[in-house]
């Protein structure tokens, strides 16, 4: 009896603490890689504090989300598969189910693909790169110019909807968000489109043009009088658009002279990007109308990271660069560079930082996890490599922080992380 109330308890603490923080998007809540769960782990290797490790059925890109108690990512296989080129016809995409608590593969749903595919995808991002996204009741998932697609809890396919046929060397990367009844899908690779399709049909609702070489995942946010405004980058500009009708409200000069990676991150009506290979950073008020260049411009500063996504956290921003194994610092409201620490035996970083329990985790693409306080006051805390023996993978998706643990996602496997 004992153990049956012990047991109720914790499934009862668990599922409060899901609802109360549900990690059902790309960065987690509202798409800012900040999470209000403590006692998250510091320190771990590929033998220490691994609670569990799932061989994936495939490569992916992708992030985990946390739907009920189930784990859901994607995932390719069948057609370049590590540098095994292979015949494109036998490319498929998987939807995958894990159980949340053991990582034990539940299911796998196996999607076909809308031939011909990119021949080739550069920097081995491959063919599943877009988190899925949940509402609680379906999972949403993106496979560029296979389409947008909904499945229920158990992977039945419920509608399937294109939104463009347009390719790229570097593959499709945007995911999915949603907003009241729409699904929210940058298709700037597929047709130069935002598209908003309804949530339980797939019809298209809205469709904003012009969204070109756009690589962001698009943000919800509110603005200081509580009303919601879409936000993604574009060539040139940052939008602020209404989710409802798609129309665009504002437009903000990036200054930065190509393309678009990092999500924007939000912070008191204001939000921040950086991005660009040879770019910048920048602050811009929301709520503006017509263009907000000058007029809702709050900051702009010179460094920058292509790939990875920001922070914002109690008046600072956080980041690291893609290429020079710098983490960065800056005070939110000037934009002033508070620290720059160059990381001891970093590589690349791709996955975008996630924030919990006081730390900042930023996740290379060799699997060496840094641990640094979140604070404007420099201090790394852990340096942690997930590679043991001869193992190697390939580590691109942001991590997840799910019940005071984390799950990291190499191209091989699915790492749960739990300080004993």
């Amino acid at each position: 009896m004992r153990f049956g109330i012990c047991a109720l308890l914790i499934v009862s603490a668990t599922a409060a603490a899901s609802d109360a923080e549900p990690w059902m998007q790309f960065r987690g809540p509202g798409g800012q890689g900040v999470s209000s769960q403590i006692g998250l782990p510091t320190r771990w290797s590929g033998t220490e504090n691994v609670a569990w490790k799932t061989r994936l059925p495939g490569p992916g890109t992708s992030s985990p989300i946390l739907v009920g108690d189930k784990i859901y990512l994607t995932a390719y296989s069948g057609y370049n598969v590590s540098g095994q080129p292979g015949e494109m016809q036998y490319l498929k995409r998987h939807l995958v189910a894990l159980d949340r608590t053991s990582g034990k593969l539940l299911w796998k749903k196996d999607i076909a693909a809308k031939l011909p595919e990119q021949e080739r995808i550069r920097d081995d991002h491959g063919y599943a790169s877009s988190t899925p996204a949940s509402d609680g009741q379906r999972i949403y998932c993106f496979f560029g110019k296979s389409g947008a697609m909904a499945f229920d809890r158990a992977g039945k396919q419920l509608w399937q909807t294109d939104v463009g046929s347009g390719l790229n060397g570097w593959g499709s990367a945007a995911s999915p968000v949603l907003y009241e009844n729409v699904v929210l899908v940058n298709a700037s690779v597929e047709s130069s489109s935002l598209v908003a399709l309804d949530k339980a049909t797939g019809k298209e609702v809205w469709r904003a043009r012009g969204i070109n070489e756009s690589w962001n995942t698009p943000v919800l946010a509110k603005t200081q009088d509580g009303k919601t405004e879409l936000l993604v980058a574009v060539m040139g500009n940052v939008l602020g658009l209404d989710p409802t009708t798609g129309k665009q409200l504002w437009k903000c000069e990036t200054r930065i002279p190509w393309y678009m990676v990092p999500s924007t991150v939000v912070e008191d009506g204001v939000s921040y990007w950086i991005g660009g290979r040879s770019g910048a950073a920048f602050a811009v008020r929301l709520g503006g109308r017509g263009d907000v260049s000058d007029s809702h411009r709050v900051w702009t500063g010179t460094t920058n990271s292509n790939v990875p996504s920001p922070l914002v956290h109690e008046g600072n921003m956080y980041w690291a660069s893609d290429n020079q194994r710098i983490v960065y610092c800056a005070n939110a409201k000037s934009g002033d560079i508070v620290y720059q620490e160059r990381l001891p035996r970093a590589d690349q970083f791709y996955a975008s930082p996630i924030l919990a329990d006081g730390k900042i985790y930023y996740l290379t693409r060799s699997g060496k996890t840094f641990v640094v306080a979140a604070s404007p006051r420099f201090e790394l805390l852990a340096a942690n490599d997930l590679r043991s023996g001869d193992e190697r993978g390939m580590f691109n998706a942001a991590p997840v922080v799910a019940d005071g643990r984390l799950l990291v996602r190499s191209d091989k496997y699915l790492y749960c992380l739990d300080e004993e």
